[in-house]
């Protein structure tokens, strides 16, 4: 029996053996579809190419900061972009972002243009990491760090009944092309959001001052001080003693460096004033009614910088003091808004602008200008500018002039003659029968196209596009109102600012409205009105549905779809009650939707029967305080959403009333 025993334990262990080895095939299998699934998973495993997950990764990361460059006819029209000369290249300019209104539909823009000088070109830059479209923005040279600085702004749905503002703050490299995004470090971070301010550059400091937000409620403008530190990569906010004197509040103003600082003229703004009826006056019925008034400034201000010793700390902000100075000698008169500046040795150019005057409640009469006045800042004055026309002479003066041209070209020949035969040991005798090299043009000359060169300035227009290279000052764009009839230029000039020799037409192209006069559009109106409400619900369900489409031109690159303020279809919002907006308080929640929650108690189940006015409200903003609440997690993702995109508070216009302003606002 030992004998059977001892065959049947060997053949035991034989299955157990069998089982280990298949046992250790499935784990052997198993291991290898866990590295085949590591490889597609790009993880470390050891049989993974390494070289090929690197170059599927570059690969990847190439489409989304790939740069191209090509070239391009002038960019389409457009307002509140921003025109800026390059630092790093005396040949190029800058155009970036702005909007255009048609009439009924609003496009913004976040393309980038240069302007190649010496070839008289367009080229258009498109990048995968390029900032949202927006208007509005605010930028300016680098300073002693180079580039370009962009900061704020803002975007608006098509019908412009909705818009925000932005916070982002970026910087362009001339050179590379490249865009990136700055994160500054510290407390404040970024300044609020904000449109309508100007930034400038001191140093290695850039500064930001003023532009205006928009709440439900109204426009508020700012005159808060920011300087941004290149080195430190932060943001300082300049805190001032109360009774210290500054700017008021203000927008679209001009904001020159210095080299002590920077110097800040004009600016525009509405102030609250009160509007009396006259017909109801002389009847004795006066209503007197609040309202916001245009206000154009005329000051200007001095900020002088003092910027932090080199045994300072990391991080020290400079010392910051705004100077009052007195009113500019021979400013430009009437007083007027939109009138562009630029820097040039020290002084500002200024060109062009509007000035508003008011007939009546119904309508506002303008007149515009096409003058250029250059802004001395150390004298405080201003200066008009003329061009001059070359002085021609009569018939016989310039026969004598070409005359004497044909003798220099030939006294140059002969001396040119002379040295050829010095240089070949021949004699002088023999260099009459010398042949000379004919000597081309310079490259420059060839590829410089020949532009119309006129007497008179660019038509008359405001809140054009100002910026100065290599003592010649560009002008590109700007708006001109007709009757109702908005006009946006897309043309381009220069002026030397030196000889004043002319305006040399660089690139026009006449607007399609140019020609629609205040009869046409009369005609259209009377049209509008005879088709009825039908057209009017049409345009609401457009409205809706197609509320935060960005319509652009074909020569637009295709840009990343911005945050929206669109409410997801989520849980809470399902529910047919007010939904609270991104960024809104509990008390602006309330004020925007208590009628829709008065109205929700009377129809509740138990009614409000016998209830005052009073506990109505108090029901209403009660229901309303639980609604906001309960909405808390949803709202925080979409505004933790918008905060990334650099995103602030969305503004309905719908809440705004009289307020509301279409492209051709000058705020």
């Amino acid at each position: 029996m030992a004998p059977k025993k001892k065959a049947k334990s060997a053949e035991q262990k034989a299955q157990k053996l069998a089982k280990q080895s298949k046992k250790a095939a499935k784990g052997e299998k198993k291991s290898k579809a866990k590295a085949a699934a590591a490889i597609d998973d790009d993880s470390d495993a050891d049989d993974v190419d390494l070289d090929a997950v690197l170059a599927a990764y570059a690969e990847e990361q190439a489409k989304f900061l790939k740069i191209t460059e090509q070239s391009c006819g002038a960019p389409p029209p457009r307002s509140s972009s921003t025109f800026v000369a390059s630092p790093s290249n005396r040949n190029e300019l800058f155009i970036f972002g702005g909007e255009y209104h048609d009439g009924s539909v609003a496009s913004f823009y976040n393309d980038l243009f240069v302007y190649q000088i010496d070839r008289g070109e367009w080229r258009q830059i498109s990048s995968g990491n390029s900032p949202l479209p927006r208007s509005g923005h605010a930028s300016c040279r680098g300073g002693n760090t180079g580039g370009i600085y962009v900061f704020g702004g803002e975007f608006s749905s098509p019908k412009q009944n909705q818009f925000y503002h932005y916070h982002d703050f970026w910087h362009l490299d001339t050179d590379t092309r490249e865009w990136s995004k700055l994160e500054p470090k510290g407390k404040g971070k970024n300044p609020p959001a904000r449109s309508g301010h100007r930034m400038t550059h001191f140093k290695y400091f850039i500064i930001l001052f003023g532009g205006f937000q928009d709440t439900s409620q109204q426009t508020k403008y700012l005159n808060d001080t920011w300087i941004y530190d290149c080195k430190e990569n932060i943001w300082h906010e300049v805190k001032l003693p109360p009774a210290t004197q500054k700017p008021d509040p203000r927008s679209s103003f001009s904001f020159l460096p210095h080299e002590s600082g920077a110097v800040l003229y004009g600016g525009y703004s509405r102030v609250k004033a009160v509007s009396t009826n006259t017909k109801q006056a002389k009847a004795g019925s006066a209503v007197v009614r609040n309202i916001l008034k245009p206000l154009v400034h005329q000051d200007t201000w001095f900020l002088r910088i003092t910027a932090p010793p080199a045994e300072a700390a990391s991080g020290t902000p400079p010392t910051v003091r705004w100077e009052r100075r007195k009113r500019p000698a021979n400013a430009p008169n009437p007083v007027r808004a939109g009138s562009t500046m630029a820097f040039h040795k020290g002084r500002g150019v200024a060109f062009g602008g509007v000035h508003d005057v008011e007939e009546s409640e119904e309508g506002i009469d303008s007149e515009f200008f096409n003058e250029l006045f250059i802004c001395n800042i150390d004298r405080n004055r201003f200066f008009p500018l003329a061009l001059r026309r070359p002085k021609t002479g009569g018939a016989k003066k310039q026969a004598q002039a070409a005359r004497g041209r044909d003798r220099g070209k030939a006294d140059e020949e002969e001396l040119l003659r002379n040295l050829a035969a010095l240089q070949t040991k021949g004699s002088i005798a023999d260099a009459d029968d010398m042949q000379l090299e004919k000597r081309e043009p310079e490259p420059e000359a060839i590829n410089k196209k020949d532009v119309p060169v006129r007497f008179e300035m660019p038509h008359v227009r405001f809140n054009s596009q100002l910026t100065v290279q290599d003592d010649t000052l560009f002008i590109f764009g700007g708006t001109f109102e007709k009757k109702d009839i908005e006009i946006t230029f897309c043309d381009l000039y220069s002026i030397n600012l030196d000889k004043l020799d002319g305006v040399r037409e660089l690139y026009y192209n006449e607007p399609a409205n140019w020609g629609v006069t205040a009869q046409d559009s009369d005609d259209e109106m009377d049209d509008d009105d005879e088709d009825g409400e039908e057209d009017e619900d049409s345009e609401m369900e457009e409205n809706d549905d197609d509320a935060m489409s960005i319509d652009t031109p074909s020569t637009t690159p295709t840009t990343p779809e911005p945050v929206t303020e669109t409410e997801p279809e989520t849980s809470a919002q399902q529910d047919s009650r007010p939904f609270p907006r991104p960024f809104e308080a509990l008390r602006d929640f309330f004020a925007r939707t208590s009628e829709d929650w008065q109205k929700l108690v009377l129809e509740s189940k138990g009614g409000a029967s016998g209830q005052s006015g009073k506990e109505i409200r108090k029901k209403a903003f009660e229901q309303s305080e639980e609604r906001w609440w309960d909405c808390r997690e949803e709202i925080r993702d979409l505004e933790d959403e918008q905060e990334a995109a650099g995103i602030s508070e969305v503004i309905s216009m719908a809440d705004r009333g009289t307020e509301s302003g279409g492209a051709g606002r000058r705020r």
